[in-house]
């Protein structure tokens, strides 16, 4: 491939028809991807919403107690393997390719078949919850001996349906991973060495080789728990020589490398926003892109924190204790390099500044009160009680959900060629913040008190906080409303965005808005420099003046 003197045409087929099929370009299953995810998201949310309208008064007065157990384990799934999952995975879609110079997906029939199986496994996981013998007992963790228990004696019950969903949800990541890390370890546009990527793709590259690792554990875990359910196997039940604690290490081997998997996309995003809208280089890059790879490390050696009360030797509460601490290093490095970036630079508050600002802001008191958690006296004396549920509300909405709402404004315009409403952005974000906290920050003293998860009545010394997290809940909810006006009112008849609107560096920035079917085509650009030189002058790509005038051009004849 040789460098471009011209930019590739705008595409031909902009129907809505081809988000209803089987497509194997990236950039409309990504899109997919997070429709899809969006609408999970909102199932989600209207299950928190009963929660929390079961939480607002002491007594158990809204739902039967059997229903709401399996209300909650339903919100938790739905929201972890239906929407924050497939989101980023759609994110991947749009911005790996682009962002690289890549066509496309390295296996683009793999993808769309990655992305069908989130719908299939999607309608099984929340059937599961209309059928007897469903997840209401054996919460999200499905721990044995609980969850082995076949009211029904066969293999079509509410259990085995969510256990097969899990699974299939594995599997479905497991194509997304080996599509994305041969992609971007295979197909990037010449010139583009490891250190010169944006750091989106290191940490997408982090994520998805994490997942590759760990997510086969659950995964097989999984299966092996739907034979013991089913068939009759002992692999969990003591009776037959197996060991339910075997389980446990099976399911957060990569449950809680999955926190990593999550946040650490969100990180690349936080890394390549910071500079646009402070007009200044990303500080420390080379330290920022290594450390994504030293929490992947240390991402595998930190699971049995989540088993310190589960009688683990003292031993290896006092190991996992240490690298789950040390974890925070590699994550501070990034922290102190958005800071560096965004110090004395030339802050431009627009929605996407406005979401990372705040889902930094979230971050670092989640890491806070992780390193809290880490310390097996704390963890135990908070095991199993809102001070987790907080913590890790935290970590996935306050920072990871407000980097994806952050991205999806930032994105938008180039994806979908319509420039988002400012103003009902920012109301969006203002909604998200203020409920945000409101909801999760009283979570953190009810479990110090000792207020138990999963329970629909407790002690009414818990009132108070509980009557603040449920207002700031209802208040979540409503943020949602803003953000779907936005994004249907600015897909349908928005004004037509530039092809850098933000005035950003970054390949993906030097196509059409919406980009072509196969990005650049036969005419990738070499890249020269790295994507971050923001008050340098410094070309990214070979003939940029050049590319950005016919751009430009094409613009203004359409």
């Amino acid at each position: 491939m040789t460098s471009a003197t011209f930019p590739p045409s705008p595409p031909e087929n902009t129907s809505w028809s081809r988000y209803f099929g089987f497509n194997t370009d990236a950039k409309v299953i990504g899109i997919q991807y997070i429709v899809t995810a969006f609408f999970f998201f909102l199932i989600g949310g209207l299950l928190a919403m009963i929660i929390r309208g079961e939480l607002i008064t002491p007594p158990a007065d809204l739902v039967d107690r059997t229903v709401y157990n399996g209300i909650y384990t339903m919100h938790g799934t739905i929201m972890l393997f239906l929407f924050i999952f497939p989101v980023l995975n759609g994110l991947n879609n749009l911005l790996i390719p682009t962002m690289i110079g890549a066509p496309d997906m390295a296996f683009p029939r793999l993808n769309a078949v990655a992305f069908w199986l989130v719908p299939i496994f999607g309608a099984l996981l929340i059937g599961s919850f209309f059928v007897p013998g469903g997840p209401a007992y054996s919460g999200w963790w499905s721990y044995p001996p609980v969850s082995t228990q076949n009211p029904l004696g066969h293999f079509i019950n509410g259990q085995g349906l969510w256990i097969t969903a899990v699974a299939l949800s594995g599997v479905s990541s497991i194509m997304g991973a080996i599509n994305f890390v041969t992609t971007i370890l295979r197909m990037r546009s010449p010139g583009m060495g490891f250190f010169m990527m944006p750091v989106y793709c290191w940490t997408a590259l982090a994520a998805q080789s994490l997942q590759l690792i760990g997510l086969p554990a659950l995964t097989g875990g999984a299966v092996m728990l739907l034979m013991d359910l089913s068939f009759g196997t002992s692999f969990y039940q003591p009776e037959g020589g197996g060991d339910p604690v075997l389980y446990q290490h099976f399911f957060w081997f990569y449950s809680h490398p999955a926190v990593y998997v999550i946040i650490l996309p969100v990180f690349g995003i936080f890394s390549e926003l910071f500079p646009v809208y402070s007009r200044k280089p990303l500080f420390g890059y080379v330290y920022v892109c290594l450390a994504s790879f030293i929490i992947v490390a240390l991402g595998l050696v930190v699971w049995v924190h989540h088993m310190f009360p589960s009688g683990v030797a003292q031993w290896m509460r006092n190991f996992f204790m240490f690298s789950t601490m040390l974890i925070a290093v590699p994550t501070g490095v990034k922290v102190f390099a958005w800071l560096g970036t965004i110090w004395r630079g030339k802050l431009r508050l627009t929605t996407p500044m406005l979401f990372c600002l705040g889902g930094l802001f979230n971050f670092v008191f989640a890491g806070i009160t992780g390193i809290m958690l880490a310390t097996v006296p704390v963890d135990i004396h908070v095991s199993n009680t809102y001070f987790v549920v907080g913590h890790f509300h935290y970590v996935i909405y306050g920072a990871a959900v407000m980097g994806i709402f952050a991205a999806i404004y930032h994105w938008f315009p180039k994806f979908i060629g319509r420039m988002p409403y400012e103003g009902l952005g920012k109301l969006h974000f203002l909604l998200t913040f203020i409920g945000a906290n409101l909801n999760f920050l009283p979570m953190h003293p009810l479990g110090l008190m000792g207020m138990p998860r999963r329970v629909s009545s407790y002690d009414p010394e818990f009132a108070f906080w509980n009557v603040l997290a449920s207002l700031g809940a209802f208040l979540l909810g409503v943020s949602i409303i803003p953000f779907l006006l936005n994004m249907v009112s600015a897909w349908v008849r928005g004004p037509k965005a530039p092809h850098n609107p933000w005035n950003a560096i970054g390949l993906e920035w030097l196509l059409p808005s919406p980009p072509p079917e196969d990005n650049f085509g036969e005419h990738v650009p070499t890249v020269i420099s790295r994507p971050y030189g923001y008050g340098t002058g410094a070309p990214l790509v070979e003939h940029q003046a050049e590319i950005e005038k016919q751009l430009t051009l094409q613009e203004a004849s359409a």
